[in-house]
């Protein structure tokens, strides 16, 4: 374990190498550990199926008080939220804000670059002093993975993971669901095609691990050199066109391409990325009568997905927004009843 603590703060130092063995010490230590599951929201790999019924019902509840302009809500009413974002954030870390403030809820926002971090400070010293200071609930963005499980393991604060690296980002997952749900009124059954940066997204890996267990078929389609391998091995399915991923499809959910994660030459000039692997409206006509489209966001317009296809009938990106707010306000109503 001292070995693992050690390779987690001098990353940088050790290299590449060290920092894959942590990840996948974290993964067996910190990623099925029941207890942590049950206290803390870390992945949907490790939520069961009634577990996800359970926040999507809540969350419900949540957008029907937005809807009705109802955001002076005293089911968090004493519990403390902490927000620490070690990477840039908008939607996510302002949903997380509204969600804590709409609910009653102490917010605590920490600006890490203006925090002891910058002097050197440890995440774990970090969150120990937040919860010595009566934090409840620690939602927690990093760009290790493992970083959240990690914190979970060590305070007894709830922690709510918020993106970890290439990990999981299952507020995200969460929030698509609903989107979904909301639509359709089932994911059971639904084909969701995902389509974009497989390699470098938390967002698909948490989509597939909680759309599978609500009964929804996968698709996944991108560059070769961004579809890593052995993705099938989770249960989705692995197209060869972008053509066969939508045809067929319920949602079509295009993925940000994340330069920040990349190395270079992973894909041609971005107008041919465009013209290959971009969702388009003509490319819509061969999903179902139905189907809508969806983006994590930020959306990045000509590239991954066309501004028309962005903006048409078919589209609930903005929707998506909104619902994040509803499960992430959901989830701290949740936790805040078990405090």
């Amino acid at each position: 374990m001292a070995w693992a603590v050690f390779i987690f703060y001098y990353k940088n130092i050790l290299g590449k190498y060290y920092v894959n063995f942590a990840r996948i010490y974290f993964r067996y230590e910190f990623f099925i550990t029941e207890d942590c599951m049950r206290k803390d929201l870390l992945g949907l790999e490790g939520l069961s199926r009634e577990e996800i019924e359970e926040i999507l019902d809540t969350a419900a509840v949540m957008r029907e008080h937005l809807d009705k302009g109802e955001i002076n809500l005293d089911y968090a009413k004493g519990v403390s939220v902490v927000n620490l974002f070690y990477e840039n954030s908008t939607r996510t870390r302002t949903s997380f804000e509204n969600a804590a403030k709409f609910l009653g809820a102490n917010q605590v926002n920490i600006a890490v670059g203006n925090s002891s971090v910058a002097k050197g400070e440890s995440i774990y010293d970090t969150v120990k002093t937040l919860e010595s200071i009566k934090n409840g609930i620690v939602v927690i963005r990093h760009n290790m993975a493992g970083a959240p499980q990690y914190v979970a393991k060590k305070v007894n604060a709830r922690v709510i993971n918020a993106g970890d690296g290439q990990h999981e980002h299952p507020t995200q997952a969460l929030l698509d669901m609903l989107t979904m749900k909301r639509h359709f009124g089932k994911i059971e059954g639904l084909t969701v095609a995902i389509i974009g940066d497989i390699k470098y997204s938390r967002v698909a890996r948490s989509n597939i691990f909680g759309l599978l267990k609500m009964g929804a078929k996968v698709k996944l389609f991108g560059i070769k050199t961004l579809m890593p391998k052995g993705i099938e091995e989770m249960g989705a399915i692995v197209c060869d066109s972008i053509e066969q991923a939508i045809s067929g499809s319920d949602v079509v959910m295009g993925l940000r391409i994340q330069l920040e994660r990349q190395t270079s030459g992973q894909f041609p000039t971005i107008k041919e990325y465009f013209n290959e692997y971009g969702i388009t409206m003509e490319r819509m006509k061969l999903a179902n009568k139905n189907a809508i489209i969806m983006h994590p966001a930020p959306v990045n317009r000509g590239v991954e997905i066309s501004g028309e296809a962005v903006d048409c009938e078919q589209s609930r990106i903005f929707d998506q927004v909104t619902n994040g707010l509803a499960v992430r306000m959901a989830i701290i109503k949740l936790m805040a009843e078990e405090k």
